[in-house]
């Protein structure tokens, strides 16, 4: 039995473990089907409003300034993150698939990782430049240009690194299977390991103050000076309408950042005080309801897109009424 148990740990710390068991929300079972039903539908909105918005600025070639690219790359950044965790996440919920091989968990939350790194990136050099937009308009052409943004793309890849995959794949796994989530998180997994997980720890920690804490005090402070310019504004009209679009920003970000950094942090530190599905709603909250609501707060409240929008619906709906009618058969 002793050579059994052994044999097998070390054929665990070899080639990983057998297939994860995704339990979903611990506690609200019963509401798998409901707690679904939401997601869906914020999933559908982010795919058809991403792939819309992406396709206007590959495509329309008046979307080719720094700010369009940034919405474009903003788009392919919400598309990866939602579609690498939700669809997974939907089929637990309603009870098609709850299991995830290992290769596949570590894969998801590479991906996912990526996304949400890249996305963090994004939102920075979007709120940079608004305030070169609006607070240093005459040098916006040379402090924003094609590099810049490639340097933004470059730069969140650079950051994307495949630590995490290695500190899981070289931690012992003892036949433990069940992870209580609708998807694979970094942590998450590392609990589930008998090994020692303060690399893990300490690597999480390092990554959410590098990236998204360090890129939300600098999208903060970039607000702070806008609003400050806005204040000087001599138009009151100027005053609310810049306001109220650097308000509507403001509010996406928060959604994105809060509950993705409650998430990251009680993984680490909360775990034993924050209820189990209190965390892991929040979890899916910051992966599919920004990406949902951003093609329409940057996207439709941007004039030069809405405006582009709207000739491609005339566009669509003049070859809908210009179409020949099907002729009748004589058996009609």
């Amino acid at each position: 039995m002793e050579l059994d148990s052994a044999l097998l740990s070390l054929n665990q710390t070899v080639s990983g473990p057998g297939p994860f068991v995704l339990l979903g929300v611990p506690g609200l079972e019963g509401l798998h089907a409901w707690i679904a039903v939401p997601v869906c539908l914020l999933y559908l909105a982010s795919l058809v409003g991403n792939t819309l918005l992406l396709g206007l600025v590959a495509v329309d070639k008046t979307l080719q300034a720094p700010m369009y690219q940034l919405l474009g790359l903003l788009a392919a950044a919400d598309l990866i993150l939602a579609t690498s965790t939700v669809p997974k996440a939907l089929a637990v919920l309603w009870g098609l698939s709850d299991e995830i091989s290992f290769a596949g968990c570590l894969a998801q939350l590479f991906v996912a990782h990526m996304a949400f790194i890249a996305e963090s990136s994004v939102l920075l050099a979007m709120a940079v430049d608004r305030y070169v937009a609006i607070c240093q308009p005459l040098r916006y052409g040379a402090l924003l240009s094609q590099r810049v943004v490639g340097m933004v793309a470059a730069a969140a890849d650079a950051c994307v690194m495949a630590l995490p995959v290695v500190l899981l794949q070289r931690l012992p796994y003892c036949g433990h299977r069940a992870l209580p989530h609708t998807y694979c998180e970094h942590m998450g997994v590392a609990r589930l390991t008998c090994g020692d997980t303060r690399p893990n720890i300490w690597y999480g920690l390092a990554t959410t103050l590098l990236s998204p804490a360090l890129d939300l005090g600098l999208i903060g402070a970039s607000y702070a000076l806008i609003l400050r310019a806005i204040c000087r504004l001599p138009s009151p009209g100027a005053r609310y309408k810049t306001l109220g679009t650097c308000g509507a920003h403001a509010g996406v970000i928060v959604l994105f950042y809060t509950p993705a950094l409650f998430s990251f942090l009680a993984h680490r530190f909360g775990h034993h005080t924050v209820p189990g599905h209190i965390h892991i709603l929040l979890a899916n909250l910051y992966v599919v309801v920004p990406p949902a609501l951003n093609p329409v707060v940057y996207g439709v409240r941007t004039k030069q897109i809405t405006q582009r929008l709207r000739h491609l619906l005339q566009r669509v709906r003049k070859v809908g009424t210009d179409m020949p009618a099907v002729p009748h058969t004589l058996s009609e």
